[in-house]
């Protein structure tokens, strides 16, 4: 793992969306959940959630929309982008967004969706422009290969 490298595990809040740029090359945007539950002073259990945007590209993206939908669970590991632009408002505006290098898939209930369950999606990105268009690799599992178990 080299610095700088985001680890995050939870469920879609909703279908991924897919767009096509002008480049040809595909991004997909989906928003993970992920819960915390501890203990506060008075020993009542406390639900903390955190949502977290994710950019997938390329092929990596294709996958993604393919096998994801909203309450599914993935693990997503990249990197962590900030974002910064001035809006409408004359104010500018931030937003963090993890772009994703590999995804993986939890496996799906049958009694949810029959759907066959793909493994895991694995990237290498290179930043090749300021747009980020970036280099992916979609690798189906083979026949016969469980799903990984977060």
């Amino acid at each position: 793992m080299y610095q700088g490298q985001v680890v995050i595990e939870g469920n879609l809040t909703q279908d991924p969306e897919i767009n096509v740029l002008a480049s040809g090359k595909s991004v997909c945007r989906f928003s993970i959940a992920t819960n915390r539950y501890y203990r506060n002073a008075e020993k009542a259990l406390v639900s903390e959630v955190t949502y977290v945007d994710i950019d997938t590209w390329g092929a990596l993206a294709e996958g993604c929309s393919k096998y994801l939908h909203k309450g599914r669970g993935a693990r997503v590991v990249g990197r962590l982008k900030q974002e910064r632009w001035q809006g409408d408002d004359n104010r500018m505006h931030e937003r963090y967004v993890v772009v994703a290098e590999h995804v993986e898939f939890h496996p799906e209930s049958q009694r949810e969706n029959p759907t066959p369950v793909a493994a895991d999606c694995a990237a290498e990105a290179e930043e090749e422009t300021a747009t980020e268009q970036e280099s992916m690799v979609f690798e189906e599992p083979p026949k016969g290969r469980k799903a990984k178990n977060a």
